[in-house]
């Protein structure tokens, strides 16, 4: 807001320059209705000026004091919360150059006043219709550029004048800039593409508006919901608004709020924090994602990881997923319809128990998973079609094939007929000779 002498000045001087118009007169009686005006607006008693406007109005519609008596609506208008009306009011005066319906540097005051009115009406209308939006536009772009000292105005003051008009006006573009997107996700249901086109030609336009991003990244999430793709760019403007401006331009607001859903955000898709720094770091060097950013779901890294799994351990791999068939609750349905009497590709697991130890026709093997300190269980019992040569040393890992033909499910153990004549890697030592101790 403007300071408030500035604003005593900028009054005092507009109703001087209504005053000394030198082509403008008063019409026989209009004098009283006019002065009652300018006598509420300078006791800032707005609704008693809004009266009188009417009554002037009324009483004198045609006036040389016409345009005047339009900025003095605009002005009763804001001031009494009305800005849709101050906005209607002001479209006028707007069509036309300020500079000539209040000339000369005693107009110049009336035309800051008219345009910070304008301003303050645009952003405060909830629902501003295009032709407000229009007129609000318009009115700041003048507001920013306005650069003739007042006169009677300090250099001082003025500064701080021009410090607030700027500021009001940009505040303004930026509002009217987001309306657009605003309206779109306003609808029932929210027209969610329409405001992220919205959005996003606004953050072009103000790239450092964390809001922005934040919305933009509402309406991608609103997106997401029936194009999944959009949600990686989503999380993008939700982190670059958490890092450009946590509060999003509200010094009120919790700083911890916006950041702490972002990476929640984040942590939800891709399943752990991995990664989350480098995004951080990204997300500053521009208001939108490049082309192609995607986010890794936590599906797709499990997927990633069982792909380079089996690709590395492709036994174990296959026994896993015929285990967690098994393990589940149709697993005796599987096992019937899918499983028993079918040839299995090679399995790899490590020998527990011989029977007998000597030339043993019956093997119990576990499945242990690779770089893990868990005990070894029996999950597969592997029946020969002969006895072994020799004593087989335990505890050593070995491949074999075979063919299911029971199943205990509570505690999946599955049993196979195997051929010797397929068992690889299996060391034996003559019957009578010492071997590895069974844990």
């Amino acid at each position: 807001m403007l300071s408030r002498s500035v604003s005593v000045l900028l009054l005092a001087a507009a109703i001087a320059a209504a005053q000394t118009t030198p082509e403008k007169k008063l019409k026989q009686g209009e004098y009283d209705v006019y002065n009652d005006v300018v006598k509420d607006i300078n006791i800032t008693n707005f609704t008693k000026a809004l009266t009188d406007l009417g009554a002037w109005t009324q009483k004198f519609p045609e006036s040389d004091y016409q345009d005047e008596r339009t900025a003095f609506y605009v002005q009763a208008y804001a001031a009494t919360n009305q800005p849709a009306k101050a906005l209607e009011a002001a479209s006028g005066l707007l069509s036309r150059d300020l500079a000539s319906v209040f000339p000369g540097p005693a107009g110049q005051p009336a035309i800051i006043r008219f345009l910070y009115n304008v301003v303050w009406a645009i952003s405060h209308d909830p629902n501003p219709s295009p032709d407000a939006l229009a007129a609000g536009e318009k009115a700041a772009h003048q507001l920013m550029a306005f650069e003739r000292p007042i006169p009677g105005v300090s250099a001082a003051d003025w500064d701080k004048a021009r410090a607030s008009m700027k500021e009001q006006a940009a505040g303004a573009l930026l509002y009217i800039a987001m309306q657009p997107g605003v309206q779109a996700m306003a609808k029932q249901p929210p027209d969610c593409a329409a405001a992220d086109a919205a959005y996003a030609r606004a953050l072009n336009v103000y790239p450092d508006k964390s809001m922005l991003s934040y919305e933009l990244g509402r309406a991608l999430n609103c997106e997401s919901k029936t194009q999944p793709e959009k949600l990686s760019a989503a999380i993008y403007e939700f982190q670059r608004a958490a890092v450009i401006d946590p509060t999003l331009g509200d010094p009120k607001a919790d700083p911890k709020k916006v950041p702490a859903f972002a990476d929640n955000a984040y942590l939800k898709i891709h399943g752990s924090d991995e990664g989350l720094d480098q995004l951080k770091q990204a997300v500053r060097q521009s208001p939108l994602p490049p082309d192609g950013f995607k986010i890794k779901t936590a599906t797709e890294i499990a997927d990633e990881k069982r792909a380079e799994f089996e690709k590395t351990n492709p036994q174990l791999a296959l026994w896993m997923k015929i285990k967690g068939a098994l393990a589940d609750t149709d697993g005796e349905q599987y096992f019937t319809e899918q499983l028993k009497n079918s040839q299995v590709p090679q399995l790899r697991g490590v020998l527990i128990e011989a029977k007998p130890a000597c030339r043993p026709k019956e093997l119990t093997i576990a499945v242990p998973l690779p770089d893990t300190q868990q005990s070894l269980r029996a999950e597969i019992r592997l029946v020969l079609d002969k006895p072994l040569t020799g004593k087989p040393e335990l505890n050593q890992e070995f491949h074999w094939e075979g063919v299911p033909t029971a199943f205990t499910q509570d505690t999946i153990l599955l049993t196979m007929d195997g051929e010797v004549a397929k068992i690889e890697c299996l060391k034996t030592a003559p019957c009578g000779v010492t071997t590895g101790k069974k844990k």
